[in-house]
């Protein structure tokens, strides 16, 4: 299987079979392989992807440059973990010790009508790419998300859900001066009020979700959802300052996409959404991350998933 790392080609498992693929796999690695020229094209200048592997394409830039270059209604779903805003000198509790709050210059606020700024300007060029059908997931806490959700009903998406992320095993609250932040927003909406969008309502209420003690067997599913923070086996490849779990992320593709669509999160951070796609198979990933660290996070977790997976056949 060839990939590409760093701008080079590479092989991996080489002496690997080739396994048979379907007709709609190869459409869909295809168009990736077709929106990744595009992307690359030197009319507008250049930008070759960081890494590249089946189904998967990760660039280290900014993310307003890449989602420019790909045509308008072409995305299934987008899911954008945007920074918070909450570096402020502030401090909290990581593993029973007192840390600072600060995550890195990309974290911190420019004021209020700076901060709106940014988000209606990556939120509009994320609307331009989406399908009519096609539905964006935006996550974060009280710092970032109520702009969010304003700009998304000023821009005309059609809000499906607000869910609510529990955390059970949140860090304590320090200052003892507030209640104890457990929990995270998701928003999810779709961009064509009138279109069908997909919801993959069986699995939902059928599927198995052992992590999540609150919801019951065999029933709808409801809009709290109780995920654990990420794992340490989750980590193990370095971390990210604001890593969502896998469990959060692969129920969220699982329940909006299918097979042979194409995702995009043009906040890649640790890379989650993009192990979440490759775990359940058949999507298409497109992830944007300006930080090269990041990008060699996400790196380091796909290769080791690709390990998993040819030790398992």
């Amino acid at each position: 299987m060839k990939y590409i790392h760093n701008g080079k080609y590479m092989n991996s498992n080489p002496g690997k079979k080739k396994t048979a693929v379907s007709k709609k796999g190869k459409s869909s690695n295809r168009d990736l392989t077709k929106l990744m020229e595009n992307i690359s094209h030197p009319s507008h200048g250049s930008i070759m992807p960081y890494y590249k592997s089946d189904g998967f394409i990760l660039y280290n830039d900014d993310s307003l440059e890449i989602l420019e270059r790909i045509p308008e209604n072409s995305v299934d779903m987008i899911f954008a973990d945007p920074p918070y805003m909450l570096s402020n000198d502030g401090f909290t509790c990581q593993n029973g010790k007192m840390v600072s709050v600060n995550k890195g210059k990309w974290d911190k606020s420019s004021g209020f009508d700076e901060d709106m700024k940014f988000h209606e300007i990556w939120i509009s060029a994320c609307r331009r790419v989406l399908k009519p059908e096609g539905t964006i997931w935006i996550s974060g806490t009280y710092h970032s998300i109520y702009q969010c959700g304003f700009l998304l009903q000023k821009l005309n998406f059609h809000l499906l859900n607000d869910i609510t992320w529990f955390k059970p095993n949140a860090s304590p609250n320090l200052s003892c001066r507030f209640f104890t932040a457990s929990h995270e927003t998701v928003l999810w909406a779709r961009k064509d009020k009138k279109a069908k969008h997909t919801f993959n309502y069986e699995l939902m209420k059928n599927g198995e979700f052992p992590e999540d003690k609150m919801k019951k067997e065999n029933t709808q599913m409801r809009s709290v959802w109780s995920i654990p923070t990420p794992p340490q086996n989750e980590k193990g490849s370095g971390k990210h300052p604001t890593q969502k779990p896998l469990a959060l992320l692969k129920r969220i593709v699982a329940a909006s996409t299918n097979p042979g669509d194409l995702i995009i999160d043009p906040f890649n951070g640790a890379g989650t959404t993009g192990i979440a796609s490759q775990l359940l198979g058949g999507r298409n990933y497109i992830g944007i991350e300006i930080n090269q660290g990041y990008c060699d996070l996400t790196v380091k977790r796909v290769e080791k998933l690709k390990e998993k997976n040819a030790g398992a056949e």
